[in-house]
């Protein structure tokens, strides 16, 4: 990756786009399953949710732990470098929280910006 003068720039780099804070917020308690991943996240795709997956773990953000068991099964967790993001999640959660009104009133008047639902 080549750093950026920016800070923004080079944060966004490794959680920039549609899903990866979606995932980085899945995870931020506990290891959760692919499966379980994908149904929260739903309507991401197996193939979004996989490279989302992979450009996560090759950033040190996450980590990928498989179980040798049939069938296999595989947990993803936070690594100590992905679990150093939750404050701004935290950050991000609360303006997201005390601008609700602001955002359901965006939604109402531009639905096409609210397909996104993480549970």
């Amino acid at each position: 990756m080549k750093i950026s003068k920016s800070p923004v720039a080079n944060a966004l780099k490794l959680i920039g786009g549609k899903w990866k804070i979606a995932i980085i917020y899945s995870l931020r308690d506990d290891p959760v399953r692919f499966g379980e991943l994908k149904r929260i996240l739903s309507p991401i795709t197996q193939q979004m949710l996989t490279k989302q997956l992979r450009e996560l773990e090759r950033d040190l953000l996450i980590d990928r732990k498989v179980f040798e068991v049939i069938p296999p099964r595989v947990e993803y967790s936070l690594t100590e470098f992905g679990q150093s993001f939750l404050p701004v999640m935290n950050i991000l959660c609360k303006w997201s929280t005390e601008n609700s009104d602001l955002m359901e009133a965006l939604t109402s008047k531009y639905p096409e910006s609210s397909k996104l639902s993480i549970r």
